[in-house]
């Protein structure tokens, strides 16, 4: 994905800190004192421009929702949906999901969604996959026993691997769709590439994992 540089962006996130929380490592296992509650906390892991995790947020008031975004220029345009929509339990983070474990506690975080991450496809990159053994560790760092996954992609060989990582890894698969919109799925909230890849005719493929 090639990037514009927007040389304001990192101003404009320090410029608004009640919805881009800065130092996140300074509330791991406090999450519940950032949002004034006790309710349930699912993350997104890159978050884009924030159209999915938004609309969670506004569908569901009583789930607590965090998005993590590593690219200033792409967070700002999900930061600028928080400002207009003014949600209490939505914040973003401007981080990088291979340190969430510095940012949550064990059992802070009860469902982690994937939507259209890269799928890194050469051999070579395949750590950097999101549903890499690797990272499948990190969630569960940052999970209690139950936690959850939600996955979705439209690239049939990244959800091929996923299933076989979580396999491999032995997590408990609940919920396999090899094209979403043809399923009886309800309640499912699109994000940008979803939008985009569905209106050219691309399968959308989702999974639910469970750590047991």
């Amino acid at each position: 994905m090639r990037l514009r540089n927007k040389p304001w962006a990192r101003e404009k996130i320090a410029a608004h800190p009640q919805y881009v929380v800065p130092n996140p490592e300074e509330h791991k296992g406090r999450w519940d004192d950032v949002f004034g509650n006790h309710h349930p906390l699912y993350i997104e892991v890159g978050t884009g421009k924030g159209q999915f995790i938004t609309e969670m947020a506004k569908a569901h008031p009583e789930i607590n929702f965090i998005g993590i975004e590593l690219y200033e220029s792409v967070i700002v345009t999900a930061l600028d949906r928080l400002i207009e929509a003014d949600l209490p339990n939505l914040k973003l983070l401007n981080a990088d999901a291979k340190n969430v474990a510095d940012y949550f506690a064990k059992g802070d975080v009860d469902r982690v969604y994937l939507n259209f991450s890269d799928p890194w496809p050469k051999k070579r990159h395949e750590k950097r996959r999101l549903v890499h053994e690797s990272f499948l560790k990190l969630y569960e760092a940052i999970m209690p026993e139950g936690g959850e996954i939600h996955f979705k992609t439209d690239n049939q060989g990244l959800f091929e691997y996923s299933l076989k990582s979580y396999s491999e890894y032995g997590l408990l698969l609940t919920y396999v769709s090899l094209d979403l919109h043809s399923s009886d799925f309800e309640g499912n909230i699109m994000t940008e590439y979803e939008e985009k890849f569905s209106a050219k005719g691309h399968r959308i493929y989702r999974s639910e994992a469970k750590f047991r």
